[in-house]
């Protein structure tokens, strides 16, 4: 297929990579100079995303937030009439249905995990839609992104938005949970790495392993997997999602914890991090003491 691929930042460029074996890619970014890998691989490079989509037989986007969504496609009317529109920006499930209502055939395409999995087609992908036949045929053109058995497809892009946004929740919250666990080792006069060794029996074992070598210093948060802007983006809509549910009467939101205390807490370190110049580094930076982030 004839495929315009809009945003292609860390995440964004193993995507198309993926897709370009078998399809003809025409890719678009704001700054130029991040379509370099991907025209080298032999992608064409549109000057602006009009041109990207000129005879496209399918859009896919993969923008920093529903704001970008607005601003690149739904505002601008950029998806011609019928065109399958495959969106893989994080959003909120009110996001996805505003977009949906816009363009017919928006499917929301969220992928989860970092970019050591996007490398290796091993990311988690949901696929939603409710037009059964379009969510197979994206379902088949995305498989080279996804883990099989975390290739998911579900009857609307508000159910994707929501299940990426819940991943993104588990990683805010554990990561902020070792951040604590790190913490009380260091007061109780164990080392990072006996920190981490005792928490292989815990249910922060999964992020203790993740990011356990950054906390051993054994990498920089420098060019990072997941930057502490992109996660801190992504709790803003879920909490923004939770803030919106509990001022509908319609939709009250009783449960304990509804207000996300935990991934408040998570937030605020993330913005402390970010406040400090360290938006575009790995989010493990909220593990780590200053020179450690650097390698300094």
């Amino acid at each position: 297929m004839r495929i315009a691929f809009l945003g292609t930042g860390r995440m964004g460029t193993e995507l198309a990579l993926h897709l370009l074996p078998e399809h003809q890619l025409t890719v678009w970014n704001r700054t130029a100079a991040r379509t370099s890998t991907l025209a080298e691989a032999g992608a064409a490079v549109a000057d602006s995303p009009a041109d990207a989509v000129t005879d496209a037989d399918l859009v896919i986007t993969s923008l920093f937030g529903p704001d970008a969504v607005r601003e690149t496609v739904t505002a601008a009317g950029l998806i011609p009439a019928g065109i399958p529109w495959i969106d893989t920006t994080t959003v909120s499930p009110e996001d996805a249905d505003e977009f949906a209502e816009a363009v017919p055939s928006y499917v929301g395409v969220p992928v989860i995990g970092t970019l050591g999995p996007a490398r290796k087609g091993s990311l988690g992908v949901y696929v939603g839609t409710p037009d059964a036949s379009l969510r197979d045929q994206v379902l088949e053109l995305v498989s080279p992104w996804a883990d099989p058995a975390r290739l998911k497809g579900v009857d609307s892009g508000r159910k994707a938005a929501t299940g990426k946004l819940l991943a993104n929740l588990a990683l805010a919250i554990s990561a902020q949970g070792l951040r604590e666990a790190l913490a009380l080792g260091e007061a109780a006069g164990a080392s990072d790495e006996e920190t981490l060794g005792m928490l292989d029996s815990t249910g922060l074992a999964f992020i203790a392993g993740m990011k356990g070598a950054f906390v051993r210093g054994e990498r920089t948060t420098e060019g990072g997997d997941f930057t502490a802007d992109a996660i801190a983006k992504d709790a803003r809509l879920m909490i923004d999602t939770v803030g919106a549910a509990a001022s509908d009467s319609t939709s009250p939101t009783s449960r304990p914890g509804g207000d996300l205390p935990a991934l408040r807490g998570a937030l605020a370190s993330l913005d402390a991090e970010i406040a400090a110049g360290h938006g575009d580094d790995d989010f493990s930076t909220i593990l780590l003491p200053g020179a450690q982030r650097t390698g300094e």
